[in-house]
């Protein structure tokens, strides 16, 4: 499965908190949304007025908006994959020592076997 694909496929599943999603997808999903911010800021800086104002900010203002709730949505899933709830997303409202200790828990080795949460992913979606 390629970048497209798996994006595809994230997206497919716009809203879905329920079932697992693989390593690969989780990860797929974060590095094409950090690059697509990373790029849009640096055209957000480098369109910037005297006065402060980009035309290109009202976009990237509008991409952090639309990828919210599949970003939820594929933490909780990879939660999931994991063996863990997907209430633990929460620990992204402690500043940094969440964040970190829920990208340790999302990067952490999936259970092999069916699980409270649904059948393991198809291993075309795995590292």
């Amino acid at each position: 499965m390629n970048i497209t694909e798996s994006l595809k496929y994230t997206l497919s599943k716009y809203v879905v908190f329920d079932g697992r999603a693989s390593r690969r997808e989780w990860v797929t999903w974060w590095l094409s949304c950090l690059v697509i911010n990373a790029v849009l800021g640096l055209l957000v800086s480098l369109t910037t007025n005297a006065n402060g104002n980009s035309p290109i900010s009202i976009l990237l203002s509008l991409f952090s908006l639309a990828i919210l709730l599949p970003s939820l949505a594929v933490t909780v899933r990879r939660l999931h994959d994991t063996g863990k709830s997907g209430w633990l997303i929460l620990l992204n409202l402690i500043p940094v020592v969440g964040w970190i200790i829920l990208l340790v828990l999302c990067l952490g080795a999936p259970q092999p076997i069916a699980n409270q949460y649904g059948a393991p992913v198809d291993g075309a979606l795995r590292y």
